[in-house]
């Protein structure tokens, strides 16, 4: 452990904690702005390398958490911020649908590769609970599955690739459903007139300080839990994973306010799946077996929970309400009051 905090006051780490929340939303929100142009401009436009820069990017607080709370050996804190990310950002796109006000976002936004990234993330996330029940066996004290789950991501990316090259399936165009083509033409003409070097120099800069902030946010979590009483899982889930996921709330709310809404949600779900990735790489970090094997009951409700709300999200792209309960959709709706229940349940 670099860095201690656990002898310092309450107060003092809620302060580091809200600071570090505060910087992982300004810069990760920067962060993601410039790598996205990046990504264009150096060629990387192209789906597999575009999502791999652009998704490690915007990431990065969250890897950096689980890792070194995972190399630590806190592995409920590292599990907790994996996939309490996933269930804060499904949220998001229901808190996104709020501020939509033209009609029911899951039904302005229903992509044939936001399907495929949902189906990807679901079946992704279904690893990680068959490798807790199944028996203890590790290489270089790394479960097979996470090894699984980055050849599975890369598959997923290459799949998503083609579908987007050689469509099988389109939604039907409705005056109220925004052309992905068109969002991605008209982000380009709007795009950022700063010189590329200066571009990098931006991303180098926004990169360290998500980074740093990540660090930080694992190990005020680490003194919370030490401080407070309260269990790893349950800071991991809430107060780690929320803070972390903060630049995608500002991005999502950013992108519905333009219209651009097929890329918040591709953003959000396509995120998600690489976030799913957090676990693959804690484990690697995890020195102490499989953390898998360190599931508790309240990271397998919240990981089932994940995979019940990116369900009911693609329902919703395909049923496509335009308007629902207070303008949003049956899937907004149902979401936000699952994570509301799952608050309470992994505090209870």
């Amino acid at each position: 452990m670099l860095l201690d905090l656990s002898g310092i006051p309450l107060a003092a780490v809620i302060g580091i904690f809200v600071v570090c929340a505060v910087a992982i939303a300004f810069a990760g929100t920067k962060l993601a702005g410039v790598a996205d142009t990046l990504a264009d401009r150096t060629g990387m436009g192209e789906i597999i390398a575009g999502a791999l820069f652009v998704g490690g990017s915007t990431s990065l607080p969250g890897i950096i958490t689980s890792m070194t709370t995972a190399a630590e050996g806190y592995a409920g804190l590292a599990i907790g911020n994996a996939v309490g990310g996933l269930t804060a950002q499904t949220t998001f796109l229901a808190v996104a649908d709020l501020v939509y006000r033209r009609a029911n976002l899951e039904h302005a936004a229903a992509t044939l590769t936001g399907l495929v990234q949902g189906t990807l993330l679901v079946t992704m996330l279904t690893i990680p609970l068959l490798a807790m029940a199944s028996p203890e066996i590790t290489i270089l004290g790394v479960h097979p599955a996470s090894i699984l789950l980055f050849v599975m991501y890369g598959f997923g990316l290459k799949l998503l690739s083609r579908v987007k090259e050689m469509p099988m399936w389109s939604p039907v165009m409705t005056d109220d459903t925004q052309d992905e083509a068109q969002e991605a033409q008209d982000a380009e003409e709007d795009g950022d007139r700063r010189p590329t070097s200066r571009l990098w120099m931006l991303f180098g800069a926004y990169a360290a300080v998500t980074a740093v902030a990540g660090y930080l946010i694992g190990e005020a979590s680490i003194a919370l839990v030490g401080l407070t009483g309260l269990s790893e899982t349950a800071v991991g889930t809430v107060f780690t994973a929320v803070s972390n996921s903060l630049p995608e709330l500002v991005t999502a709310i950013a992108a519905v306010r333009i219209g651009a809404v097929s890329l918040a949600v591709g953003d959000i779900i396509g995120g998600n799946a690489f976030e799913v990735l957090f676990l693959a790489a804690a484990d690697i970090f995890y020195r102490s077996g499989s953390i898998y094997h360190r599931f508790t009951d309240e990271n397998v409700f919240t990981t089932v929970l994940a995979i019940l709300m990116t369900g009911i999200l693609l329902l919703g792209m395909l049923r496509r309400q335009q308007q629902g309960i207070a303008n949003i959709g049956f899937e907004s709706a149902l979401v936000l009051a699952l994570y509301a229940c799952s608050i309470v349940l992994v505090f209870a």
